[in-house]
């Protein structure tokens, strides 16, 4: 019995040891970043706020991949601020809506940071334009971690924003990451859900999923000798007349002034085609049942994405867990229509939960 004890004592002493080896290397190598080709100039889609200060930062997720994010902090403020990181929408980026929130949270107190996710913008990783249902959680937690390291900030008051795919993946996020106090997903995807059912769960059975998965895997074939990845086309373009009203929404923000970036995935050449293959296997809700922290689900109530959140609420336990259907709003009047955007909500639910 003691030679046992003895045993399982040395395993467990060598087992920190390793552990603590491997922080340090951490430590040492924590600047280790990617250099970064970011832009100086002023390229969002939105007018520059004179009621904040607004610089870019990067930092490194645990995979080793370095992103940017735009950083908004109120002017004439002192001491250590609640924080909120945004991210969003699928296959945009921190030019477009994920900065406009952040910038607009950053008027009303809060430090803000819009983030490009990993493979996408001006962050790093490659290869480029690949979704992950497990590093972009990650890489709401890397925007978690470079917070709380901040002086200005205070680690026990720091919220995220997923906007439409980042919607799903901040509730995943959530799910995860016990160091998040308050989740806001606004008009939200379920990326694992479309991808493996289809729109409106049209495609939900065996036989529609295995032949995605024959397309995709076929490509991975062509990717290979190729030597290079084929991508999917982003919003389409132009327009077919018999397109759905939701296509044309997208169409109207991502391909004319109103929202086109030029490092945007969805206003140019897409996700690489290959990219949904790891949301079939991964449902990233599946334990939103256990977030003890506070949620709050914005969907507009013309939205063809509507389902998702009402369906993804339907899961969630708890009375700080909240559904707000805007009236009138479709998908993506939620992304920069700051008449719709329930900004004030926002502003109250994070001060309530972020104190």
């Amino acid at each position: 019995m003691k030679q046992r004890i003895k045993f399982i004592f040395t395993s467990w002493f060598i087992a920190i040891s390793l552990f603590t080896i491997n922080a340090q290397d951490v430590q040492t190598n924590k600047n280790d970043m990617e250099n970064l080709n970011l832009t100086n100039e002023w390229d969002k889609t939105f007018p520059q706020s004179d009621k904040v200060k607004h610089s870019k930062v990067t930092f490194r997720n645990r995979y080793g991949i370095t992103l940017a994010a735009d950083l908004y902090i109120p002017k004439n403020v002192e001491g250590k601020l609640p924080a909120i990181a945004v991210c969003g929408p699928f296959g945009a980026v921190k030019e477009q809506a994920s900065g406009l929130y952040a910038q607009t949270m950053a008027e009303r107190g809060f430090l803000t940071i819009a983030f490009d996710p990993s493979f996408t913008g001006e962050s790093g990783g490659a290869p480029r334009y690949v979704a992950s249902p497990d590093i972009n959680t990650e890489d709401f937690s890397a925007a978690v971690d470079f917070l709380s390291l901040r002086d200005d900030v205070d680690s026990e008051r720091i919220g995220i924003i997923g906007i439409c795919g980042w919607g799903g993946l901040a509730i995943n996020a959530a799910a995860i990451d016990t160091r998040i106090k308050a989740t806001v997903a606004s008009t939200m995807y379920d990326m694992s859900r479309c991808t493996a059912n289809g729109y409106f769960d049209e495609n939900d059975n065996a036989d529609a999923r295995y032949e995605i998965r024959r397309q995709l895997n076929a490509q991975r074939t062509i990717d290979a000798k190729n030597g290079s990845y084929a991508t999917a086309g982003g919003v389409v373009d132009p327009l077919p007349q018999d397109a759905p009203q939701f296509v044309k929404d997208y169409h109207t923000y991502y391909k004319t002034s109103r929202g086109y970036h030029s490092r945007s995935l969805n206003s140019n050449n897409g996700w690489n085609k290959t990219s949904a293959l790891s949301f079939l296997n991964a449902p990233i809700l599946a334990y939103s049942d256990e977030i003890r922290s506070a949620v709050l689900l914005i969907h507009g109530e013309k939205a063809h994405s509507r389902y998702f959140s009402e369906d993804a609420f339907k899961k969630l336990k708890g009375d700080n867990k909240e559904l707000m259907i805007v009236s009138g709003a479709n998908h993506t009047d939620l992304y920069d229509r700051t008449d719709i955007i329930p900004f004030d909500k926002l502003e109250s639910f994070f001060k309530e939960y972020l104190k």
